[in-house]
């Protein structure tokens, strides 16, 4: 008993973790296909106990599958999620290529699970993106809670982000005999990585902000609230997984550091860790390999009336894009918004 799930990218860092979170969370498979490009073709790739290997998505006959994660690139998306969509398969795309659709739902469940009933007009519901998904789980219950007018997030973004060539990058990078102005060839950066920040994610724009900056103001208005203002400064730090933000939120009602800490406890897919000593507080290195998003560093922002700041970390191949993705799937099957599985 089970549905049929493709995974279309399946040999990417995120695509792995898909295969991972199926099995890790039992989802009801019934077939497995792992789909890739043509140059891919028989690569091994693991679900749970056994070994799969990678089909051709040019080839691959989607009759009968029930969900499709996309995880290839916007390219890959736009030309083939709506002709594999138009099959009858659900697809849930990891890219940015459908998030900004009016006909397509962008969706995190832990904060708005209900917009994935608009997913009938195309058979498509988007991922948001790494960043915007870890910021919005935990400003949804505050914002419940207090009304949110603006946040101001400055994130510290991993390299696994940037995929697995910015891995390599960075791991080649660290490895070599480093001597302080020494020069190397950046490839897939504009700028050294190691042992370095770059603020700079995606191409600018005439604003001066960047794409990645612009993603987490347009996505935060589409799943959470339209009103809310935000301002984002974006920046590629050496860390191989997991990202973290620094934010401050202005509120329209009073909160305090205490009532935020009951309220984030008491929510969905959050971790609270927040001690106010040496070490009582979450980084990348704890969170990677978690399903959470960790909040940590709860306190008055005294510069505005009503604010707080706070820290967020989570593990962007996970609950940025992953495990999102496997969450996505899970809610569909628990709203019956799918047949029973065959």
């Amino acid at each position: 008993m089970g549905y049929k799930v493709a995974i279309v990218g399946a040999t990417g860092n995120v695509g792995r973790e898909m295969l991972n979170v199926l099995a890790e969370r039992k989802f009801p498979v019934s077939e497995l296909h792992a789909l890739a490009s043509r140059r891919s073709m028989g690569t091994e790739v693991s679900f749970g106990d056994r070994v799969i290997k990678c089909q051709d998505l040019e080839t691959f006959d989607f009759t009968g599958v029930d969900f499709c994660l996309m995880s290839a690139g916007s390219t890959v998306s736009k030309e083939w999620s709506p002709r594999i969509g138009a099959q009858g398969t659900i697809v849930i795309d990891n890219s940015s290529c459908w998030r900004y659709d009016q006909d397509v739902p962008l969706v995190v469940p832990e904060v708005n699970a209900d917009a994935i009933r608009g997913f009938t007009k195309k058979n498509i519901i988007a991922n948001p993106n790494c960043s915007t998904a870890q910021l919005v789980v935990a400003l949804k219950p505050l914002h419940d809670a207090a009304k949110i007018k603006r946040v101001v997030v400055s994130t510290y973004q991993s390299v696994s982000g940037a995929g697995k060539d910015a891995m390599d990058e960075l791991w080649q990078q660290t490895k070599g005999k480093y001597v302080p102005g020494q020069e190397v060839d950046p490839k897939k950066f504009p700028k050294q990585i190691a042992f370095n920040c770059i603020p700079h994610i995606d191409v600018f724009m005439e604003d001066g902000y960047t794409k990645e900056e612009w993603k987490m103001l347009a996505e935060t208005k589409k799943i959470l609230d339209p009103k809310i203002k935000l301002t984002a400064t974006c920046v590629r730090v050496p860390v191989f997984v997991g990202h973290s933000e620094a934010v401050n939120i202005e509120f329209e009602k009073a909160i305090s550091p205490e009532e935020a800490r009951e309220i984030l406890r008491a929510s969905p897919g959050i971790v609270v860790i927040d001690k106010r000593e040496p070490g009582g507080y979450i980084t990348p290195v704890e969170a990677a390999g978690e399903f959470s998003t960790f909040v940590s560093r709860i306190r008055e922002d005294a510069t505005v009336e009503n604010g707080l700041a706070m820290w967020i970390v989570s593990d962007n191949l996970l609950k940025g894009a992953a495990l999102n993705a496997v969450q996505i799937a899970e809610t569909i099957v628990n709203q019956r918004l799918v047949p029973k599985a065959a």
